[in-house]
């Protein structure tokens, strides 16, 4: 079901153009526009939802099915060194379009324009706080 106010919406229902690199009766790919690293493929639903949070496990299997068939398509292409697949879920981690996508990100070396800036605080953790918060996630199941 579309929401007429959705970007990833309207290139699917082709109002918005896009460079489509895959598509069927569940998912469409197609390229980023804003090229991070050449192939930066952006992979959605049909079915609009909001994040990954909101999204139903029969539109989850359906996407992320699809995603190594598609990775696969683009290593193929351009044999990457690597590859990110990312996901952004509300405003604080830099999710600007409000339907669920996956970035993959092909990679080709440490300046091919992408990069993490993560700080690993492991020293922070005890091996009783890792137990705490796993038994906290699965509490939580």
């Amino acid at each position: 079901m579309a929401h007429e106010d959705c970007i990833f919406c309207k290139i699917i229902d082709g109002e918005i153009p896009s460079a489509k690199v895959y598509e069927d009766d569940d998912v469409y790919a197609f390229l980023d526009i804003s090229q991070v690293t050449k192939g930066h493929t952006l992979v959605i639903p049909k079915t609009h939802t909001k994040n990954i949070y909101e999204t139903p496990p029969e539109v989850a299997g359906k996407l992320f099915e699809r995603v190594p068939y598609i990775a696969n398509a683009i290593k193929k292409a351009y044999q990457p060194a690597g590859m990110n697949l990312l996901n952004n879920n509300e405003k604080l981690a830099d999710q600007s379009v409000f339907h669920l996508h996956i970035h993959l990100l092909p990679r080709y070396g440490d300046e091919d324009g992408f990069s993490f800036n993560w700080q690993v605080y492991s020293d922070d953790y005890s091996q009783d706080d890792l137990q705490q918060i796993a038994k906290e996630i699965n509490e939580a199941l």
